[in-house]
């Protein structure tokens, strides 16, 4: 088993206007860039600064290509339902373009349902509307004629529709993801069920993992990420830490079917949560015991839920790549980067119509 190559994810959350938010999260991107964070991934969230504050993630992932040198731009995730599929092929291949061919294209069915309907999409069609922009995606992609024309897009895409990553919080949907041979995320905000609020996220997780391995199809490498929020601080700013984390986190987890937060301990929060939230040594030992882990191939560690200023932000980044990583063994560095660049490479004599009709490894679940 490979060691999980280190990466970043942000939701652009801080309490400050929109363009400070984004000076934040390119900043953000360029340090771990310079500690050798393989990944940098941000989230789309449209309609307001609450859940999260990035409409355009293309937009400021071509400002991030200018700014760095290795490390991988993430989409986590485009809600594709909601998007046209054709212009999400066209915008990615052009940021693949300007960074040098270092894309990871995250995409997924769901989203916030309320953003729906001012894009004339119905939510409870959001399934129906995924397959079909995903075939769309696909094509556009690979070079086809999009929807039955001879029309394809420029620049051409080269192989980064080997380069798809699909989000789910179920076994299914891991399976839909292992069949195509595209990558596996996974959000540190899996749903447990009502009254199982002291399961470990990895119970959850592990399965989805385990249905997505068994249909791979033959030579297609698994690419797993592991969404987590982590803050590194100092010893001195541990109490500052935790008295940022609180209120974010009993918000979070008031989000919890059956979960008392109003009346939960702090450290009551961190579990429920799955917060990793201390000093070096405290937030090792916590991750050491996520069995998830060292079943990815690649983790991402936001801040969020935390209100954790810039600064603090930056140290943790620091903190993760230089004393966390080491003892947890997360790769990092010019190595991580390329793996991941590379990841993809075992599928590119397929197609992704060859993927799907292909014999998988084992069993369907």
């Amino acid at each position: 088993m490979t060691r999980p190559r280190l990466g970043l994810f942000t939701r652009l959350l801080e309490e400050a206007p929109a363009a400070d938010r984004y000076r934040f999260a390119l900043e953000q991107i360029a340090r771990a860039d310079e500690l050798g964070f393989a990944s940098a991934w941000v989230a789309q969230h449209h309609f307001g600064e609450h859940e999260g504050g990035l409409p355009s993630p293309f937009v400021l992932l071509a400002a991030a290509a200018q700014r760095t040198r290795r490390i991988a731009l993430g989409t986590a995730v485009v809600t594709l339902p909601i998007d046209d599929p054709l212009r999400v092929a066209e915008d990615a291949a052009v940021l693949d373009a300007l960074s040098g061919e270092r894309v990871q294209l995250g995409i997924a069915a769901g989203g916030t349902p309320g953003s729906f309907p001012a894009f004339g999409r119905d939510p409870s069609a959001r399934r129906e509307l995924f397959a079909d922009h995903l075939e769309v995606l696909r094509d556009a992609l690979a070079g086809r004629g999009v929807r039955g024309t001879d029309s394809r897009i420029y620049p051409a895409a080269g192989d980064l529709g080997q380069r798809i990553w699909q989000a789910t919080f179920s076994v299914d949907g891991g399976r839909r993801a292992g069949e195509t041979g595209d990558g596996l995320l996974l959000s540190r905000t899996q749903p447990r069920p009502e009254g199982e609020h002291d399961r470990p996220l990895h119970e959850l997780q592990l399965p989805i993992i385990e249905a997505y391995r068994a249909v791979l199809p033959d030579g297609a490498a698994p690419r797993i990420l592991a969404s987590r929020t982590a803050l590194v601080v100092d010893p001195a700013d541990r109490p500052r830490a935790l008295e940022l984390a609180e209120p974010g986190l009993r918000q979070l987890a008031a989000l919890q079917p059956g979960f008392d937060a109003a009346g939960a301990t702090l450290a009551q929060l961190i579990a429920v949560t799955d917060t990793h939230v201390g000093t070096v040594e405290e937030v090792a030992e916590s991750l050491a015991a996520d069995a998830t882990l060292p079943q990815a191939t690649d983790v991402s560690f936001q801040v969020h839920s935390i209100a954790a200023p810039h600064e603090m932000t930056l140290r943790s980044l620091e903190l993760l790549a230089t004393e966390v990583a080491p003892r947890v063994g997360f790769a990092t560095g010019v190595e991580a980067a390329e793996a991941l660049r590379t990841a993809h490479r075992d599928l590119s004599s397929a197609s992704p119509t060859d993927l799907a009709t292909s014999t998988p490894k084992g069993p369907a679940a």
